[in-house]
């Protein structure tokens, strides 16, 4: 039997197991967090390193990852009692073995958050351009940072609860952005989820992971940063500074509160009988007219676009129905507005690898930002193609070809009206305004697409670009491959 003393020892380490599975049981209370992260001493913060960024939505085929870019700088101020911040970045394109991208540059990027006015500033000229569908993103970058997390937690009521990860610190800000994020055993935040409206990916989910905690002059902060949109990376960032500091002081520019206010615009620039290059803002569609109904030719960025395409359409060809509106490719930017063409009754015409994509990312919810399709249900028709694919009405002639081997994207089309001899296409050639020169070096995407054009043997006598401030000729497309030395020859 078991000595007297053997009994004593043993209720007493059960008891102290009892007491440290209690204590286990209790989620680290908001208060300690805040005081192990210093957030009542921390209004804002500077927050300096290196790393990787990697393009949002811009993925080289269907369901493959961002694509990643060098930061050799990245400095963010942010603002936590007015909602501000400031992320200055320069980057430069890793280079992918087996993919014809431009040669990579330095990029430098100059963002900015004030409550709900986001912009950019770019380096020359010095007209902010106002960034409307960066707010909720550039606000989540915000209040995820470990003291803005916590500091937003306590503002907004938020639950805890002990899990096998931590504690769990779940709230909503406005009732609306949802954050849930969970807390060490030292009150330290290791990783938050934040969801995010997105044209293409509904409800987006961004995850922000933190590591390697240390203390910077008092600021306990971590040194590695890697975060994650849409189920790919877009952040992977080593600190090496981080420091308390006055708060800025960012007036929103006249030109984007002015901006704000401005409606969608589309001009109608006509090209032939029945066809029309739809421009305005930075991206733009082609309207070609055919016996009993209308094709369009790309749906970008967003519903508010969608909309106002459809209004010019309708306008310009009163009673007939847009049949089909065909997507060059599914970089975000190309495809943010193609739901509400779904909505509309249009058939969704792409290439085939788009198809599953698309399929996956419009069944995501919606909860954060409702579009009309996801109030209607509507169920998406497409109509699918490798190589080559035909739209005719007996009387015009719509050719949809595979654009081959560009390392922009693996499943990239043009359009081509064979009758009226003009090629529409998007990302492989942007023209420049007319006083602009040549680039010291062709753009490899553009010397693929005019190899492309020969191949295909088409008779091309004008291009309509996606983007770009006017229609050029074959000649200038040509001169723009073959770059500065050989075109002046």
């Amino acid at each position: 039997m078991p000595s007297t003393l053997s009994r004593r020892l043993s209720l007493a380490t059960l008891s102290m197991l009892t007491l440290a599975s209690c204590a286990a049981l209790q989620p680290v209370s908001l208060e300690s967090s805040a005081a192990a992260l210093q957030v009542a001493s921390t209004p804002s913060l500077r927050i300096g390193g290196t790393g990787r960024w990697y393009q949002f939505g811009q993925a080289p085929a269907p369901g493959q990852p961002w694509p990643a870019f060098e930061l050799s700088r990245y400095s963010a101020d942010i603002d936590y009692e007015h909602a501000a911040a400031r992320v200055q970045i320069t980057r430069r394109q890793v280079v992918e073995p087996g993919r014809d991208r431009p040669a990579p540059v330095d990029q430098s990027a100059d963002q900015y958050l004030v409550g709900v006015q986001a912009w950019n500033r770019p380096a020359a000229p010095a007209t902010a351009t106002a960034q409307p569908a960066a707010v909720a993103e550039r606000s989540a970058e915000i209040w995820a940072t470990p003291q803005g997390f916590v500091k937003a937690a306590l503002a907004h009521q938020a639950r805890t609860r002990t899990t096998d990860q931590g504690t769990e610190v779940s709230f909503r800000i406005d009732g609306q952005a949802r954050y849930v994020g969970w807390l060490d055993a030292r009150g330290r935040v290791e990783r938050v989820q934040a969801w995010i409206a997105t044209p293409v990916l509904g409800d987006t989910l961004v995850e922000t992971r933190y590591s390697g905690y240390k203390d910077f002059a008092g600021v306990p902060f971590p040194t590695r940063i890697q975060r994650s949109q849409g189920g790919h990376p877009v952040l992977d960032l080593q600190v090496t500074e981080v420091q308390r500091q006055a708060a800025p002081d960012w007036a929103v520019p006249p030109e984007v509160a002015v901006a704000a206010a401005v409606p969608v615009t589309v001009t109608a620039i006509p090209l032939a009988e029945g066809v029309y290059h739809l421009t305005g803002g930075s991206h733009h569609s082609v309207l070609i007219e055919q016996r009993d109904h209308v094709v369009l030719v790309e749906a970008p960025l967003n519903e508010e676009r969608s909309l106002a395409l459809i209004a010019k359409v309708q306008e310009l060809v009163p009673g007939k129905p847009i049949k089909y509106l065909v997507n060059t490719h599914a970089h975000f930017d190309h495809s943010g507005g193609l739901r509400t063409f779904v909505d509309h009754g249009a058939v969704i015409v792409t290439q085939q690898d788009n198809r599953a994509f698309y399929e996956q990312a419009w069944a995501a919810p919606r909860t954060l930002g409702p579009d009309r399709l996801a109030a209607s249900g509507q169920g998406a028709r497409f109509e699918t193609f490798r190589g080559k694919h035909v739209l005719s009405d007996g009387r015009r002639r719509i050719e949809i070809h595979e654009i081959a081997g560009n390392g922009h994207n693996d499943a990239f089309a043009l359009v081509y009206l064979p009758a009226e001899k003009i090629l529409v296409e998007a990302d492989a050639y942007t023209p420049p305004a007319a006083s602009q020169p040549l680039p010291a070096s062709p753009n490899p995407y553009t010397v693929n697409l005019v190899r492309n054009i020969e191949r295909l043997q088409l008779d091309v006598q004008r291009v309509a670009a996606l983007h770009g401030p006017r229609v050029v000729t074959l000649a200038e497309l040509r001169s723009a491959a073959a770059g500065p030395a050989t075109a002046q020859r």
